[in-house]
């Protein structure tokens, strides 16, 4: 174990390098000296050495501050990324405190949702337990995946009473609402409340600081990180799921119940705060799969869109098409600019701009010119079968999409051909953000009133 001299003699002279840089404002660069100085005391406490103490320090405050990104390796020295350090730092990352807490909060997030249990509620019992399931699912995770970020970022107490108001209002409305059995404005609800938590997520995510560009950038990439990561934890659950479900069967004994009951919603739930551990662990360390697939599928999905829209115009411009294909085009949009927002997160914005931009941009009119096409059936829609709640809240999203989808068309346009930089269309993007979840507010609490909760 180092002593507590060297320790200090090492961030004395890295609190130096880093104020000399000035990459960071005089509270911030305090913020980061206090954190790290923090982070390597307890560190050196559990037997790392000094040196690397300070890297796996530097390297965790790294990803909540992307100046110290920029500069990792100047700050950090020469002599820090030996084979030897990167050994024993990875080995030790894998059992710090950080894993304890996400796992121990995935065990709880497990057993929340079998909570329901103990009074009766089965996922896979009667419809109304069904859909207490739907209406819940996300009340019955997101809150221990808040309770993370904020342990992590260390916020105070006050700042815990910000993020926990979404959840506790969440939480009685989607219970106390007299939804009709049958109605749309409940499966609405269940199907916005994600969107609604999710910020809520990112407000501990930034240390409650939502009003900086920067970090609500690193929550943007952390989202894409945490999308592939669970998705890959999911089909993995799914093989093993399918995989102990046909020998169980092979000797007669049918598993089939306990797995629907207890293995899949429970690893579901635990999933979620296991994906967000990696999603954190593997940002600063090495570029993840969320870039790279970001790269794969925006040429695909500006191919799709081209033939198409091609096609729309040989056959005829009129789209002839019912509420599930006006669903799926939704989704598509919400895909793409999924694609759009991530790629401008993970982009290095003093980059001149390149043919990737270009495609980005082919892909934002592509996909601007279907949300128009759309909203026009969904205009004569309304207009021929009158206002549903499906129908309104098609309308709205897609109006939202389009405000996006345009305004970065302007911004993109502007960046592709030298007329401005980056910058603005970053920040547009992260503070567009708070728009999405004001409309899904909305849809979770004011659509139920006021289409009389049918």
């Amino acid at each position: 174990m180092s002593s507590p001299s060297e320790l200090d003699r090492i961030l004395d002279e890295w609190c130096s390098r880093c104020s000399k840089q000035r990459r960071l404002a005089d509270d911030e660069l305090k913020e980061v000296q206090s954190r790290v100085r923090e982070e390597a005391s307890a560190l050196t406490a559990l037997g790392l050495s000094a040196d690397e103490a300070h890297l796996l320090a530097v390297r965790r405050l790294a990803k909540r501050y992307p100046a110290l990104t920029e500069l990792l390796p100047s700050l950090l020295g020469s002599d820090t990324g030996s084979v030897g350090h990167e050994t024993r730092l990875q080995m030790f990352a894998a059992v710090d405190r950080r894993a304890v807490v996400a796992f121990a909060l995935a065990v709880a997030a497990a057993v929340a949702v079998k909570l329901p249990f103990l009074f009766g509620i089965r996922l896979t019992g009667s419809e109304p337990d069904q859909l207490f399931y739907l209406r819940n699912c996300s009340l019955l995770a997101l809150p221990f995946l808040a309770i993370y970020f904020a342990w992590d970022r260390g916020l105070p107490s006050r700042r815990w009473l910000g993020w926990s108001v979404p959840f506790l209002i969440a939480a009685l409305l989607i219970n106390l609402y007299p939804f009709q059995a049958d109605g749309q404005t409940q499966i609405l609800a269940a199907l916005h409340l994600p969107i609604v938590l999710w910020l809520a997520v990112g407000f501990a995510h930034v240390g409650g600081d939502w009003r900086d560009h920067a970090r609500r950038m690193q929550f943007i990439r952390f989202s894409g990180e945490w999308v592939v990561y669970f998705s890959l934890i999911g089909l993995g659950g799914g093989v093993l799921v399918a995989c102990t479900q046909a020998i169980f069967a092979s000797i007669g004994v049918g598993v089939e119940a306990f797995l629907g009951e207890w293995v899949v919603p429970c690893g579901a739930a635990g999933a979620v705060l296991v994906a967000a551990w990696i999603a954190e662990m593997r940002q600063g360390a090495a570029p993840g799969l969320a870039p790279l697939l970001a790269r794969l599928f925006t040429p695909l999905f500006a191919l799709m869109l081209l033939v198409f829209l091609v096609t729309m115009l040989v056959t005829g411009p009129v789209m002839d098409v019912n509420r599930e294909i006006l669903i799926a085009f939704d989704l598509l949009l919400v895909l793409i600019l999924g694609l759009l927002i991530y790629g401008v997160s993970i982009r290095q914005t003093a980059m001149p701009s390149g043919p990737f931009d270009a495609l980005q941009l082919l892909l934002v009119v592509m996909a601007t010119v279907v949300d128009l096409a759309a909203l026009w059936v969904m205009l004569t829609r309304l207009s021929a079968f009158g206002l549903t709640p499906n129908r309104v809240a098609a309308l709205g999203e897609n109006l939202v999409l389009l405000v996006n989808l345009g305004i970065s068309i302007h911004l993109l346009g502007r960046f592709v051909f030298k007329r401005a930089s980056f910058e603005p269309l970053a920040r547009w993007q992260t503070a567009y953000l708070p728009v999405y979840g004001l409309w899904a507010a909305v849809v979770v609490a004011v659509f139920p009133v006021l289409f009389g909760f049918r």
